[in-house]
């Protein structure tokens, strides 16, 4: 175990030191187990409140996933982003516009603050605890917590050296010190019967990062007898909103460059084997021969400063091991790194392939081949990230459970201490065989939800007989549906700062954490500039959803049509939008986002098309929808999305002779445009 040599003795600490390394902590006010950016702000909460903390991380790194590589934060609505959490990001835009100006890329790159390089994140998060004189002991593994009455008396990490504190704060992804403490939790799926969700237990159906195309699953093409190809992990995927204890899939998000002078070419992994990713070949070629590629990238790259990306899983065979994470929460630190490192190898070996096997279309070989990992990015692990995505682990289960109803705005918690505004999102779980005998993957979910909502406070501490000194931040009390949108980083960091506000409350009172007087705890955390509610900014009105069964003629939202490419989220306008939301390209990855609509048409006849593409000066001019009719006709007008912001949504396209049933496809692609291109639906309206 590591620990740093400038150990500061914060008010009645008392550091002992041991022969053989160990060492012991006594009356300090917090100890905060996991150095996550929920772990940083915790410690950093606590000191500027005038007690004395320390940050115990498993790892020798601070800042989890913020520093180890997810670089373009997921926001949801940057207007309930406060307290330290703002500071953060506030820092990061300043370091750009003073190191590089006001007008450079770099500046204009990092998006108010909230997309950056994984150093530099890491560094912010070092000057913050230094600032504070907080010390940090690295590579401490928990081994025990040590409890009497109800309480943590002390941690004992594996070489030995112990902390005592008046409070804990279990900022690990994983929920170790919760589960070692003997407090209640689950992991995997509940069944949507549990909390009456919609969006829970196994999700057999959905289109999101699928096969949206028959895929043969086996090694010889529709041939059974041959074998499955790899990467196909199950048979039975279970029935439809059921429980499972099966955990939603890990990556590395990685730092890529197609800068010449910093660009580290991929290198294929010890032991690696081209087969594994034969599915992935298969997939590439499935939309036909080969002078039809299908030319989107298995990978979604967003730029990030310095010619930079934070590059993450697209597709639905991508860089998300799927099925290989389940052991993961539970398993011991020597597991974890086993898991680990076959996370590495895999996603090490899928790079390699993408821009080197010839099985991969040239196209994308070629372009994948322009990049690499960044050699001034995790320069002491093989520029490879230290930090797994541990999308979810163990979740604490509290007195208050959040679920879909507080995502969705059906129950509303009465004791915030942060906002949720990100859509509900569930990487996927498996991949099986269906009954066609096609390939599947399961358990991708994306939910929009009508605004940000409250996280109550009654989810981050334990039930009152479990743990009356105990807060989790991280491993937060939430179904897992909820979780999926509660599971960001600037939320992890709100809440770690008010965890640490309420550990101080409650020493201060003399009282467990539960019973802290609330509106004490909400005066604190505003005064702090923490955003407990959501008020629109001046001028800003909610959206209004409309209802698509409430229109005229035929009407399809966005969210029942196939996609392709990675299309962002939008939750929050000044303008009317059908069903939850409208879907926009990011004005990026030009030709690589397509939104295929298939309308359901009453009766054979002409119908007026429209598309749903709220309007606004930013928007794309020379917008491609195509009108196809299977085995007939086929026409692509170009249609402007800019203009005057206004209360119709609705743009025409034309008006076309087309058939009953569903064999009209209307497709909406940002090829060839010139802005920001919209995808919110599509109306056809009958005419004489």
């Amino acid at each position: 175990m590591t620990k740093t040599t400038s150990l500061v003795v914060l008010g009645l600490a008392l550091l002992t030191a041991f022969p053989g390394g160990a060492a012991e902590i006594r009356d300090l006010d917090l100890c905060v187990y996991g150095g996550t950016s929920a772990g940083v702000m915790a410690a950093i909460q606590m000191s500027r409140m005038g007690g004395s903390a320390i940050i115990v991380e498993p790892g020798r790194h601070l800042g989890g996933l913020t520093a180890g590589g997810l670089g373009a934060t997921d926001i949801g609505n940057a207007s309930v982003i406060g307290g330290l959490s703002k500071e953060f990001y506030d820092r990061v835009e300043e370091h750009y516009r003073t190191t590089y100006g006001e007008d450079s890329p770099q500046h204009q790159a990092c998006h108010g603050g909230f997309r950056f390089e994984p150093h530099l994140a890491e560094a912010i998060y070092e000057t913050l605890v230094a600032e504070e004189g907080i010390p940090v002991w690295r590579e401490a593994r928990l081994a025990e917590a040590r409890t009497r009455d109800g309480r943590i008396v002390e941690i004992v990490l594996e070489d030995g050296s112990s902390v005592r504190a008046r409070t804990f704060i279990d900022a690990t992804y994983e929920g170790d010190l919760m589960a070692a403490a003997g407090v209640s939790y689950t992991v995997g799926r509940e069944a949507n019967s549990r909390y009456g969700e919609q969006y829970n237990g196994v999700q057999t159906g959905r289109q999101y990062h699928q096969f949206t195309e028959p895929t043969s699953p086996y090694r010889y093409r529709d041939v059974p007898s041959s074998g499955l190809l790899w990467g196909i992990t199950s048979s039975d995927p279970g029935e439809f909103g059921a429980s499972d204890d099966r955990v939603q899939a890990y990556n590395l998000r990685m730092c890529l460059t197609d800068d010449p002078e910093n660009r580290v070419p991929y290198t294929p992994p010890p032991g690696y084997d081209r087969e594994r990713y034969l599915l992935l070949a298969r997939w590439l070629h499935i939309r036909g021969p080969l002078e039809q590629e299908w030319r989107e990238m298995p990978y979604h790259s967003i730029p990030m400063p310095n010619r930079k990306t934070d590059t993450n899983n697209n597709g639905p065979f991508s860089t998300d091991f799927i099925g290989h994470n389940y052991e993961w929460p539970e398993a011991s630190y020597e597991e974890r790194e086993e898991i680990y490192q076959r996370h590495l190898r895999y996603q090490q070996g899928l790079m390699y392939f993408i821009a080197n096997d010839p099985a991969v279309p040239l196209a994308i070989r070629q372009k994948a081949a322009g990049w690499g990992l960044s050699a001034d990015e995790f320069t002491d692990n093989g520029h490879w990230p230290h930090q797994l995505y541990v999308r979810e682990g163990r979740r604490m289960v509290s007195d208050y459970v959040m679920t879909d109803h507080n995502c969705l705005g059906t129950e509303i918690a009465a004791d915030p201490v942060a906002m949720g505004a990100y859509n509900m999102d569930s990487h996927n779980v498996q991949r099986y065989v269906d009954e066609a005998g096609l390939v599947k993957n399961e358990g991708d979910v994306q939910i929009r939800l009508p605004g940000p909502y409250p996280i109550s406070y009654r989810s981050i501490r334990p039930k009152r007989l479990e743990c009356s000194n105990l807060l989790v931040p991280v491993a937060v009390s939430a179904s897992h549906i909820a979780y999926g949108s509660i599971r960001m980083e600037p939320v992890f960091m709100i809440l770690g700062q008010s965890a640490a506000t309420a550990a101080y409350l409650a020493i201060e009172e003399g009282v467990p954490v539960q019973e802290i007087e609330y509106e004490a705890l909400r005066e604190r955390l505003e005064d702090d500039g923490q955003i407990l509610e959501y008020t629109p900014d001046e001028g800003e009105t909610e959206v209004t959803w409309i209802d698509p069964s409430e229109l005229e003629g035929v009407a399809m939202d966005d969210t029942d049509a196939e996609k392709e490419g990675s299309w962002a989220v939008s939750l929050s306008a000044a303008w009317r939008a059908i069903g939850s939301g409208y879907i926009h390209d990011n004005n990026v990855a030009k030709g690589d986002c397509v939104v295929r609509y298939t309308p359901e048409i009453p009766q054979a006849g002409r119908y007026q098309v429209f598309i749903a593409a709220p309007r606004h000066s930013n928007r794309a001019t020379n917008v491609p929808v195509t009108v196809e009719v299977e085995g007939g006709t086929s026409a692509t007008i170009r249609v402007s999305q800019r203009g005057e912001v206004d209360d119709n949504p609705f743009i025409p396209v034309g008006i076309f002779e087309l058939p009953g049933g569903t064999d009209t496809t209307i497709t909406v692609s940002n090829e060839g445009t010139d802005g920001y291109v919209v995808a919110d639906g599509v109306q056809l309206i009958a005419v004489e």
